[in-house]
Parts: structure tokens; C-alpha cells; sequence
């Protein structure tokens, strides 16, 4: 087999040229040309010769190279038609690469990791445009996909997003459901010079290992993810008065302090202020009620 060759700008250009390639704004395409932050990535993701993977974007192939040769079989899903010739050419070397032109948001990645997996755990790598990676992780651990883990590269305000903990300005929804499923570890940061065209904002590359059971008990997850977008939708207002204008919840002023008090907290408090811990034990008053 041949050794990866895309992650060189030289080799990046003279495909992009040969196919005539327009990069399109609305898919977010932004092609990785560093061979040490690839290299960084196969690593992170602990991808071996046992793993069937998942990539989501490869673009024109350059990070499924590297993927090809460290693991046993790939499943490349890409939206952009345009690009799958591309894809044809080259990963022409490699047979260990299944090309899905579709869109992740509607592949059944169940059905897909059960007919390539046997259902074992599968590993997700990524490398995700800002308007679509809260989408595709939620998708992913919502629809109780087997995972092992997630490695994605994302815009760097969305790493620091997923990893922080509460009274932080960056501290919200997607902190809380990210750490409710899986433990977030930024592995390394990418600037923008890593990447063709080169993006406006710096980079970073996390690692999200799923939980075999979430962190904290909760009586009924949908109530309680329903409970934190309530809490973050309006973040400058107190708690009870974020729950009280949520239209999914249906719950009286007076049922939220009770709940409130009944989990030790106290009514002037607000959303951002509550761990994770804290808003299973309140999800759990409400689900009593």
C-alpha cells in the first residue's frame, strides 16, 4: 500500500486543480494540510488494525489516507456530490474504504455499525465546519450509536465550549450534554495556516471517550436536557424565571421553587451556575411532581 501523500499542500493543489474543485461556503470546506496534526489525530483517536471507523467530511481524502492505513475498515460519509470523484481517485489505493456520498444527519449510523461492526463500538473521526458539529454529536449520542469515541476537529470556542464547567461565560447546553455522555479532552490546537482555504478562527482537535454510563442518575433525560436549554436560553435570568417562559415546559412558578428548594438550591440562583450533578438531582424533583 502506499503511505498517505495528501497531507502535502503540493499534492492538495494539484488534485484540487486536475478536478477543478470550488470550495463551497455553505458545506464549511476547509482541507487539513499538516502532516502532524494528521498524524496527531490518528493518535489521539487510538485508531488500530481491530477498528472499523466512521469519518464524517473527508473532503478529498486526505485524513481517510491516514485512517485507511491505521485501521481495519472505513466508512467515509461525505454530503458534497461533487467531491466523490475525488474520493474515487484518491483512494483508489486503498480497499478498505467505503465512500457514502450522503449527509451524516440521515445515515443510519446504527444499522451501518452493525453491519460493519458486528454492533461493537465503532470510532468517529471528523473534522466538522462550526454550523453542523452540535448537530452531529447530539445526533451521535442521542440515537444511542455504539462509540468508543468521537475525535473531531473543530472551531477552538466549540472545544473550549464542550470541556468547561459552570459560572464560565463559554459554559452552556452543549458543556452539560457533551459531559453527560462521554469525557472531553482537548488534545492539541490548530491554527489557521493548517488548513486550505485557511479559516478566519483557530482550531482544535477533542476527544470525547463515551461513558458506559453517564456521570449522575437522571429519571428521565429528556426532561432534564429540556430543563438546561431552558436554563441557557435566557441566560441573564434567574432560574425560576428561565423554566417559567420555557414553551417545553409546562411547569407553575410555584411547582419550579419548590423543586428548587427541594434540591437545596435557592430561588435567586441561575442556570449557568448549576453543575451537571445538580441539574439531574433537579430534573429528578420535577419528574416527582
Amino acid at each position: 500500500m502506499p503511505r498517505p501523500y495528501l497531507g502535502n499542500p503540493k499534492y492538495t493543489i494539484e488534485v484540487l486543480q486536475k478536478y477543478h474543485f470550488v470550495f463551497q461556503k455553505r458545506f464549511g470546506q476547509n482541507f487539513l494540510i499538516d502532516t502532524h496534526v494528521l498524524e496527531r489525530i490518528i493518535e489521539a483517536a487510538q485508531i488500530t488494525k481491530d477498528d472499523f471507523v466512521i469519518e464524517i467530511g473527508p473532503g478529498i481524502g486526505t485524513m481517510t489516507q491516514y485512517l485507511a492505513e491505521a485501521a481495519r475498515e472505513v466508512a467515509a460519509v461525505e454530503i458534497d456530490r461533487s467531491l466523490i470523484p475525488i474520493l474515487q481517485d484518491t483512494l483508489q489505493d486503498w480497499d478498505n474504504v467505503t465512500v457514502i456520498n450522503e449527509d451524516i444527519l440521515k445515515v443510519d449510523v446504527c444499522k451501518l455499525a452493525q453491519e460493519k461492526n458486528g454492533g461493537r463500538p465503532v470510532k468517529v473521526v471528523a473534522n466538522l465546519p462550526y454550523y453542523i458539529t452540535t448537530p452531529i454529536i447530539m445526533g451521535l449520542f442521542e440515537n444511542q450509536v455504539p462509540l468508543d469515541s468521537i475525535t473531531i476537529m473543530v472551531q477552538k470556542e466549540v472545544a473550549d465550549r464542550m470541556q468547561v464547567g459552570p459560572g464560565t461565560k463559554d459554559y452552556g447546553a452543549l458543556s452539560l450534554a457533551v459531559q453527560y455522555y462521554a469525557r472531553p479532552q482537548i488534545v492539541t490546537n490548530v491554527p489557521p495556516n493548517c488548513f486550505m482555504p485557511r479559516p478566519k478562527v483557530g482550531s482544535a482537535v477533542i476527544r470525547l471517550t463515551r461513558f458506559q454510563d453517564p456521570p449522575v442518575k437522571v429519571d428521565d433525560e429528556k426532561l432534564m436536557f429540556a430543563i438546561i436549554r431552558a436554563s441557557f436560553n435566557q441566560r441573564r435570568k434567574t432560574l425560576v424565571n428561565g423554566l417559567k417562559n420555557a414553551s417545553e415546559l409546562s411547569f407553575k412558578k410555584e411547582q419550579i421553587e419548590s423543586a428548587l428548594t427541594s434540591a437545596g438550591l435557592p430561588l435567586n440562583i441561575r442556570g449557568e451556575a448549576l453543575t451537571l450533578e445538580q441539574f439531574a438531582q433537579l430534573s429528578n424533583e420535577f419528574s416527582r411532581i
